[in-house]
């Protein structure tokens, strides 16, 4: 296989890792607010429909 040179991402200047971790927080929040609604909603299912 050809030489392809070092990894550039790797080494990358510029990368906003604060700005990163604070999406992260912010999607693991989000999925697990949705997950909540989801398993509220799935327990009313359950509870007037049965």
């Amino acid at each position: 296989m050809s030489d392809h040179g070092e990894l550039t991402y790797s080494t990358a200047e510029g990368m906003d890792y604060p700005a990163h971790e604070e999406t992260y927080k912010s999607f693991i929040k989000l999925g697990t607010i949705g997950a909540a609604v989801v398993i509220t909603v799935v327990v009313l299912l359950a509870i007037f429909l049965l």
